[in-house]
């Protein structure tokens, strides 16, 4: 068994190169690990960063210098960053607000529809198992309002830091997108000399990492923009904030679509109970998901790596576990990052095997 992991480890590890690739994946992994909610903001300004680059790429290909691309492209993300929080703001709060006030006139409802049940379908089911169903339901509807509760009274000493980070963010991206040939220069420097595989991996995650973060956003946008006018459309209330939450549910492959359906199932069934209008709304819901899968994201996405929707979700459960909402967000990029160091190392065997043979 020893002499096993022995070779195996000299088959891996004897490159310097696939040494170097190792540690910087430990000291990134220990990095954010340790000290990840301290970094928060840097993380949400590279992200922003990675996805501001393509506009102002873009303007110096029609002869508009860094600076100048880089203040036009933050320009136009602010004045969209403002006119978003101050016109959609009040809004969501409002719908927010009112959805909150008639959650226990809803739950009553639904109650009651549920204690009806074993009259209408005596073969089906029976009172003790509608009583113990609501009894859990109110278990965990208790149990999440004091979480509720208490995350809104630990945030209140975050508002300050939130503030903070408002004037933080905005001066992070600016400078990273200026500074980009010097900062990437500057980290260049600090890597060893052995760096081909650390090169192989970025050269493949670089571009990727960019179309995932552009392509999310435009998701997010067309999704909930398209939610938004169905559901007007179809006299929904709340439609505003559904629409942001199916938007925003596609941070989550797979999962956030069920998850979301919930909310949009229960405001349909309250306001038309189960007639036409109900069915139609989740039928439209249905199609949009369709679409969704099916035509947007290949086209969005075309140039993303080909993963098993098996790893997909378990990158999702395992990072967002470990960075919550972040680990989410980039489940798919770091999947993909697995699959490229695993390439990364494979290849090393391969090509030390060919030369030996040599």
């Amino acid at each position: 068994m020893f002499e096993y992991v022995k070779a195996w480890y000299e088959r891996k590890f004897s490159d310097p190169h696939s040494v170097t690739l190792l540690f910087l994946l430990l000291a990134s992994v220990a990095l954010l690990y340790f000290f990840g909610s301290l970094i928060v903001p840097v993380l949400v300004a590279l992200v922003i960063a990675y996805l501001l680059d393509w506009p102002v790429v873009h303007l110096e290909r029609f002869g508009v210098k860094r600076f100048g691309a880089t203040v036009i492209v933050m320009l136009i993300f602010i004045s969209i960053m403002l006119t978003l929080i101050l016109v959609i703001g009040p809004v969501l709060w409002k719908q927010t607000s009112n959805l909150v006030q008639e959650t226990p006139h809803m739950l009553e409802q639904g109650k009651s529809y549920l204690i009806a049940l074993p009259e209408r379908y005596p073969s089906l089911i029976n009172i003790e198992q509608v009583q113990a169903i609501v009894a859990t339901v109110e278990d965990k509807i208790i149990e999440f309002g004091q979480v509720v509760l208490s995350f809104s009274l630990t945030s209140l000493k975050d508002v300050v830091a939130w503030l903070i980070y408002l004037v933080l963010v905005p001066l992070l991206v600016f400078f990273m997108l200026k500074d980009k040939l010097e900062l990437t220069g500057s980290a260049a420097k600090l890597i060893p000399q052995q760096r081909r595989l650390i090169l192989q991996v970025w050269n493949e995650m670089n571009q990727q990492i960019m179309n995932y973060i552009r392509g999310k956003v435009f998701e997010i946008l067309i999704v909930g923009g398209v939610s938004f006018i169905a559901f007007t459309v179809l006299d929904l209330r709340y439609a505003a904030l559904l629409g942001v939450l199916v938007g925003f549910s596609v941070l989550i492959p797979f999962i956030g679509a069920a998850l979301v359906t919930i909310p949009v199932a229960a405001v349909a069934l309250f306001q038309f109970g189960l007639e036409t209008q109900f069915w139609t709304i989740l039928i439209i819901y249905g199609i949009i998901q369709a679409l969704d899968g099916n035509v947007l994201v290949p086209l969005l996405f075309s140039e993303a790596v080909d993963l098993n929707p098996v790893f997909i979700i378990v990158a999702v459960l395992f990072f967002g576990g470990l960075w919550g909402f972040w680990g989410v967000f980039f489940a798919i990029p770091l999947a993909s990052l697995v699959k490229a160091l695993i390439n990364a190392w494979s290849s090393t065997h391969e090509e030390i095997t060919k030369e030996l043979a040599e």
